[in-house]
């Protein structure tokens, strides 16, 4: 060592022992690293960043953030969910008393074939009981050991044992001679029969191997393995994502559990944070390696996030089974019940098992997905929902023209199948009526008095006064794509829709489109933006997914496009209120939706309420080309005429709008005035020659009335 390193070391030393002895621990290697004051950089001392801890919250305030857990679990404050409980134990135990049951002869024949080797095993083991052969390995070892003593011992103990157990045997076997004896002589017939049954089978399951049972199994019990924290963390592990490898390679846990791991429906439930730098979104995207760490199936394992947190919060849950393959339970409205669209009517399940409600009023609603994924299904079956309802108007369209929607025709004001050019003018002329009926609502619900419609909007009370015209009206589109990109109505099938989709719902209209191709163009901005429901099932991309879902949906972890080809019927949605939940619709068949049909209208012929379609009935077609022929009749016909023939109405109408009502016939503008409930009748007038004659024609009174009525006013002028 030279001189440096001594002076070096003294240093070290002197710093050392200058500590003061006040009981603090000092870390030595920081404490030598520190260069001693005179040779200490110029410059201001260190300041400190990082302010002082505060105190935190107290007591109370941790009180009253606390989380508060249900006393009863979700599942036991159901009446459906503990009825359906009920039922699936009672049926399961039916099942085995059943199978059983039917069994009983085969078993009681297996039995009896090995009742003669329970008899030498019974007879065999009673010989060994009465010469006390238990006891002989112990007599034997006295015998190796050569300790006379003992064995002496043992013996007479044996003595006395068998002579105590041969007088136990023999009056054993007397009395069971004697009642056997008695029995055969003096007890009815069929007593002896049962006795020898009892101990034949008594004697068969003695003899029974216990690999080779009598009975076999009525079920066959799942075996799921219990979700421990050590197979969260394997199958996080496996997800090969840096930052939980990082932080198990440094010995730390790579994810925080925030709640113990509990039972959640069929299937376990883990909550916890992920890394910091790790979201709900990474998982997501690993759901299959996700799967294959937890070994079950695709279907079982669904990682969710937690929107009320921070994007890092997971919950996990992890189902018994498949959610495709899982048993729903059976659908309160699949073979009985009404509706109110007013009310939640339940339309699936979630993971769990739990039925998810919908309110198809107040609402417009978007279904998308690829093909093949159930989304006519599913459309179908809100339908069918509405249907239920019979103050309901359905306005249907399968633009696809397959017929999916064929069940509801008999129950639809208005109903068309295919995209031909007359489908295409049919639906026009449709929506064109229902954009007129929206405004004529809204003029009715202004001109209410504010105790009747405090909110501004149709009620159940109100649809039910048919005086005011405001029933539920629900319009379903499946493929709408095809209007929207029709080369002559796009545009305006663009227009009308997006006015339903954002003034309909408060006025009972509600408006369902459902597309295979969810894009800017088959649905536009105004109408993605606008619909307050959404139903996702498998998309392939993140445009595809927040163009159904919401915009940055996709980032917030809400991705369709974790649902496997398998996966029909199970989508994303979002509506009454709640967050994004992931839902297993109900599959109604073709059958099924028939018979809900027939019911549906069948309701409907009880309340008198069956229109258009469903009777017959076809649109009758405004040939003013979308003028306001009531207000043109006012126009031509002054106050000073109260009643004017037909033929004189139509020439003035030409003259005022030739390429409208050129070349209309009297018998047109009685067909145009039908549809405003204008009648016409004989009219008493003058020819150009001045006589007098009788002939078709309309008051003018009516008009205004007419026009009152449409528009919802008090009075007219």
């Amino acid at each position: 060592m030279n001189h440096d390193d001594e002076h070096e070391l003294f240093q070290r030393l002197e710093a050392d022992m200058a500590t003061p002895a006040d009981g603090t621990v000092v870390d030595l290697d920081k404490h030598r690293k520190t260069p001693p004051a005179d040779d200490a950089p110029d410059g201001p001392p260190p300041v400190a960043v990082d302010a002082p801890a505060p105190a935190g919250p107290g007591y109370l305030d941790r009180v009253a953030g606390a989380q508060l857990r249900a006393i009863v679990p979700a599942w036991a404050k159901s009446r459906a969910e503990l009825t359906g409980m009920a039922k699936w134990l009672a049926a399961y135990h039916a099942h085995q008393v059943g199978y059983h049951a039917v069994r009983s002869p085969l078993y009681a024949a297996k039995l009896a074939l090995r009742a003669p080797s329970g008899a030498a095993k019974f007879v065999g083991g009673t010989a060994r009981w009465v010469r006390d052969a238990e006891g002989e390995p112990v007599r034997l070892a006295a015998v190796r050991r050569e300790d006379a003593g003992e064995y002496l011992k043992l013996s007479r103990q044996r003595d006395g044992r068998v002579r105590m157990r041969t007088l136990v045997a023999t009056l054993g076997m007397l009395f069971g001679l004697g009642a056997a004896l008695a029995l055969y002589v003096l007890a009815p017939e069929w007593l002896p029969a049962v006795s020898t049954a009892a101990v034949v089978l008594a004697l068969g399951a003695a003899g029974t191997p216990a690999d080779q049972p009598v009975a076999t199994r009525a079920v066959e019990l799942p075996k799921v393995q219990r979700l421990t924290s050590d197979i969260v963390l394997r199958a996080l592990g496996a997800l090969s994502i840096s930052q939980i490898n990082q932080a198990m390679g440094k010995g730390r846990d790579g994810f925080a559990f925030t709640a113990p791991i509990t039972r959640d429906g069929p299937g376990w439930r883990a909550e916890g944070d992920l890394p910091f730098g790790v979201t709900v979104s990474d998982v997501m995207d690993r759901r299959d390696r996700l799967a294959s760490g937890l070994r079950r199936p695709l279907g079982c394992v669904w990682p969710e996030a937690v929107p009320e947190e921070h994007t890092g919060r997971l919950v996990l849950w992890v189902g018994d089974q498949d959610m495709s393959k899982a048993k729903q339970p059976s659908w309160p409205l699949a073979k009985a019940g009404v509706v109110d669209l007013f009310k939640p009517a339940a339309f699936g399940t979630d993971q769990r098992g739990r039925w998810v409600d919908v309110t198809l009023i107040y609402i417009s609603g978007i279904i998308g997905a690829i093909p093949r994924m159930g989304k006519t299904f599913l459309l179908r079956l809100l339908l069918l929902i509405a249907a239920l309802d019979p103050r309901a108007e359905l306005h249907l369209y399968d633009l696809k023209g397959t017929g999916d929607l064929g069940p509801l025709e008999r129950v639809a004001h208005r109903y068309r199948a295919g995209d031909d050019d007359e489908d295409i003018e049919y639906a026009i002329a449709d929506l064109r009526a229902l954009r007129e009926e929206l405004r004529r609502r809204a003029k009715v619900i202004r001109n209410l008095p504010r105790d009747i419609c405090p909110e501004s909007k149709v009620t159940s009370a109100l649809a039910d006064n048919k005086s005011l015209g405001l029933h539920p009206i629900v319009a379903g589109v499946d493929e709408c794509q095809v209007w929207f990109e029709h080369p002559k109505y796009g545009g305006e099938f663009e227009e009308i829709c997006t006015d339903l989709v954002k003034r309909g719902p408060a006025l009972g209209i509600t408006l369902l489109l459902a597309t295979q191709r969810p894009d800017a163009k088959a649905l536009p901005t105004g109408i993605s933006a606008n619909a307050s429901t959404r139903w996702c099932l498998k998309v392939m991309g993140q445009l595809e997914n927040d163009m159904v879902l919401g915009t940055s949906s996709y980032k917030r972890g809400i991705r369709a496009t974790m649902f496997a080809w398998g996966d029909k019927g199970i989508h994303y949605f979002v509506g009454e209120g709640s967050d994004a939940r992931i839902v297993r619709s109900v599959y109604a068949d073709a059958p099924m939706a028939d018979v809900i049909a027939l019911r549906a209208r069948a309701a409907r012929d009880a309340a008198g309420t069956l229109s258009g379609h469903a009777l017959g009935e076809e649109p009758v077609v405004d040939p003013s080309g979308g003028f306001d022929l009531l207000a043109d009749i006012l126009a031509v016909v002054p106050a000073d005429e109260p009643k004017v023939w037909n033929e004189t109405v139509v020439a003035r109408l030409a003259e005022l709008r030739p390429d409208v009502y050129g070349g209309w016939e009297p018998e047109q503008l009685t067909a145009a005035l039908k549809p405003h409930h204008v009648g016409t009748g004989q009219v008493w007038g003058k020819t150009e020659d001045g006589k007098g004659a009788n002939r078709r024609g309309i008051t003018r009174a009516d008009i205004p009335n007419a026009i009152a009525l449409r528009d919802g006013k008090r009075d007219a002028s």
